[in-house]
């Protein structure tokens, strides 16, 4: 039956679908459709999925089967932060690999779990395909179709053709990806080869006169069908009926929530109970409050001006939902929060201790493995957010707290960037840079985002830990082109009256880069080369001094400058 979403303000589609043996004695075709509700409608999106089995094995129906169904649950198993790209080719990688598996003791893979897969995956007003094989994802243009992937079929002969690509063939399987535009009123057919090889010209558009989707679906099958074909016949039909305006709203529950006044210590907000402030700034306040169990957390509240201000309120929201995707011991954690709340507030741990700042404050001359402990628990925490698709962009070290024990966690997620939610609703997350000192000079050129942004921030920390000073000095903030990026002149940390080694300053050149891609590939790359010279340090290299100490370096030729001027004035006195 058509299923038809009428939830206003939501991706709305109605789908049809139809599949046959055909003049087989077998239907090795398989299919599915999964259109979730909620927020997962919002954060993962409506998926439909097609797998054709290859004719020459009996049992090749099994892994269609497999595939689709997958697809179909592991899909929406994966983490909401992650894009629909990310998810979807890693549960089909991994399909793929366990029918390469289940094919290991059959001589001929022809006779194995092997088929083709193709999906579509509509997630806020985007669709995204992934395609494997010679089935089919196409989007009617006027009376045409138009596909939006190709075929993965070599041909031989006119006679003679086989599969190039299939799941089942190989261990690793290429992905075709490609994401497109939803406008209202697209209509979009996967289709197995039985179908759209034969399917004749104008019979998509015939079929949809008919405004059961269902039967437009078996229509455009028995059009394929009287045209000559003799393989399984299966079609999906989805149209697009409504889309969001302007992209997913997230957490919209949470936004209709008022914002609380500022409370005083003994108020109560939903069962806990203030103690004191511990930080305000123009936009929020955080409290120290215990829960109804007696536990110490953190409570923050936006500040009383913001709660006009839309966008930041729906960034407010997103810390907690961003902290309760993360698994780390050295990333703040959410705490215990009403199901239903009076109030629009985050609620946290509350982590005793000290900001990194005041740490380095306390330790002007820090010990080199004290200082190499803690950049790599931050680098642990950030891993967290990476391996998540989220970019922390506001690393500093007053947003880095120690515990008494000397654990080191990440706090205030606010100006954290999701894959995912961006997907979901482009633009709404932005990019937020934090402090100019740590902000990657990408982000004010222009150029390219990514997690080595992160880094940049984090060599910059250790830079600043070990000498006092930043690498760059203040010349990030004026950074406004890819040129001004590239002109961006590193001080060495080690100079004349510095303890730090050669081989360790050559580690914070690297991960301070001006130009993202050379950067470290890896944090852990990074933390390494921070312990032990790395592999591409030459020991005994010279470093000249004007990038040692570029002040005695100009001093010097100032100097000597001047010592000629005395001589040439006095040669001409004479």
């Amino acid at each position: 039956m058509p299923k038809d979403i009428n939830a206003p303000a939501t991706l709305r589609v109605t789908i049809g679908q139809y599949s046959a043996a055909g003049r087989k004695p077998e239907n090795q075709d398989f299919h599915g459709a999964l259109i979730p509700e909620g927020d997962v409608l919002t954060h993962k999106g409506i998926t439909l999925a097609v797998a054709d089995g290859i004719s020459s094995s009996r049992v090749s129906c099994e892994a269609a089967e497999m595939a689709v169904k997958g697809l179909l649950s592991d899909y929406y198993a994966t983490p909401g932060t992650w894009t629909v790209k990310t998810s979807a080719t890693r549960v089909i990688a991994a399909t793929n690999a366990w029918l390469h598996g289940q094919n290991s003791g059959v001589e001929d893979v022809n006779a194995g779990r092997v088929c083709t897969l193709s999906a579509l995956i509509l997630k806020g007003r985007a669709g995204h395909v992934l395609h494997v094989g010679d089935s089919r994802v196409s989007r009617l243009s006027g009376a045409s179709l138009e596909p939006l992937t190709t075929d993965h079929r070599r041909v031989l002969s006119a006679e003679e053709s086989y599969l190039g690509r299939a799941l089942g063939v190989e261990h690793d399987v290429e992905i075709d990806y490609a994401r497109v535009t939803l406008h209202e009123g697209d209509v979009f057919l996967l289709t197995t080869d039985g179908v759209h090889e034969h399917l004749p010209p104008g019979a998509v558009r015939a079929a949809l006169a008919v405004p059961d989707l269902d039967t437009a679906a078996a229509r455009v099958a028995e059009a394929a069908l009287a045209a000559g074909s003799d393989d399984n016949l299966t079609v999906q039909i989805l149209r697009i009926d409504g889309l969001p305006a302007g992209g997913a709203d997230l957490e919209v529950d949470a936004l209709r929530l008022p914002v609380p006044p500022l409370p005083k210590a003994g108020d109560s907000i939903d069962g806990f109970r203030i103690l004191r402030p511990l930080h305000a700034t123009a936009r929020s306040h955080v409290y120290l409050a215990t829960d109804p169990a007696g536990y110490r957390v953190a409570l923050k509240v936006p500040a009383t001006e913001m709660a006009a201000d839309a966008d930041y309120l729906r960034r407010f929201v997103l810390e907690e939902w961003i902290a309760r995707r993360l698994s780390s011991a050295h990333v703040l954690r959410p705490a215990r929060a009403p199901e239903k709340r009076t109030a629009l507030y985050v609620v946290t741990e509350y982590v005793e201790g000290i900001t990194l700042r005041q740490w380095m404050t306390d330790h002007p001359e820090p010990d080199l493995d004290a200082v190499r402990d803690i950049v790599s628990q931050i680098a642990t925490g950030l891993r967290a957010f990476h391996r998540r698709e989220m970019i922390h962009q506001d690393i500093r070290p007053e947003n880095i707290m120690i515990d008494p024990d000397g654990t080191v966690k990440i706090i205030d997620l606010g100006s954290t960037f999701v894959a995912g939610v961006e997907e979901a609703a482009p633009g709404m997350l932005g990019q937020m840079p934090g402090t100019f000192q740590f902000t990657a000079p990408e982000y004010l050129s222009g150029d390219a985002v990514s997690w080595r942004s992160d880094q940049y921030a984090l060599g910059v920390i250790a830079y600043e830990m070990l000498t006092g000073r930043l690498p760059y000095g203040a010349a990030v903030s004026r950074v406004r082109t890819r040129r001004d990026q590239m002109r961006l002149f590193y001080k060495p940390a080690r100079d004349d009256d510095s303890l730090v080694p050669a081989w360790m300053d050559a580690a914070l050149r690297r991960a301070t880069h001006p130009d993202p891609l050379r950067r470290y590939d890896a944090l852990t790359e990074f933390v390494a080369d921070l312990k032990a010279p790395g592999s591409t340090w030459r020991e005994g290299r010279h470093v000249p001094l004007a990038q040692r100490n570029p002040v005695r370096f100009w001093q010097g030729v100032s100097a000597i400058l001047a010592a000629l001027c005395l001589i040439l004035a006095a040669q001409l006195g004479g």
